[in-house]
């Protein structure tokens, strides 16, 4: 397992050189596969491991006080959760559900392990990319809503999903896009509806394919 761990490391996360620190995910990390569908973490749960993503997608969502979910973003390959690192850092319980959009592998590191490896340049480096990644996503949401009117944030939003997983076809529904826009189904359904005529997408029984590439 410990060779198989490094050649992860190599293949997705090849900023981790130091020599010293890939021992130590060797020695430590476990390696994890989840189904489609599966909860990696919930809200209020205790933090036991920090996920480090090799294949699939994973959905990042918060819950307000009246049970509503809001999308907050994706994890990729190659990617860590940075609210799942804000967490354990700060000694708190999670914040956030973590959901498994397609199958899954991945390292998960004990967080008894965070505050050591800081002392490693390309941890730390890995840690701040992660936070400066989602800062970036951050701004780029509250442009969207600003700025953007709603049929391109859904078309956006169609787009970087299809992206994420590697497809043109979508498969939720117009229920689960409203969700992660904090919109109506109707809202979302009669923007789909405009997008089909247009000869943008292709809607089926909770189907979407883009038709052609988006202009982002």
């Amino acid at each position: 397992m410990n060779a198989k761990i490094e050649e992860i490391l190599a293949k997705h996360f090849p900023t981790l050189l130091d020599t010293e620190l890939v021992e130590g995910i060797k020695e430590h990390a476990i390696y994890r596969e989840v189904e489609e569908g599966d909860l990696l973490m919930d809200i209020g749960s205790v933090i036991k491991n920090i996920p480090m993503i090799i294949t699939g997608t994973v959905k990042v969502i918060r819950e307000d006080e009246d049970g509503r979910e809001l999308m907050l973003y994706y994890v990729r390959p190659g990617e860590t959760c940075a609210m799942s690192l804000t967490c354990c850092m700060a000694f708190k319980r999670s914040e956030i559900r973590a959901v498994a959009q397609e199958k899954v592998a991945m390292l998960a590191i004990p967080v008894d392990y965070m505050d050591e490896w800081m002392k490693y340049r390309d941890w730390r480096s890995f840690v701040m990319n992660t936070y400066r990644l989602r800062f970036e996503e951050l701004l780029e949401a509250l442009d969207s809503i600003a700025f953007h009117k709603m049929d391109d944030r859904v078309l956006k939003y169609l787009t970087e999903k299809a992206n994420s997983l590697n497809t043109e076809e979508i498969q939720m529904s117009h229920q689960e896009i409203a969700v992660d826009l904090n919109s109506s189904r109707e809202v979302i359904s009669r923007i789909l509806k405009q997008m089909e005529r247009k000869g943008l997408v292709k809607l089926g029984r909770n189907k979407i394919k883009l038709l052609e590439p988006a202009a982002l």
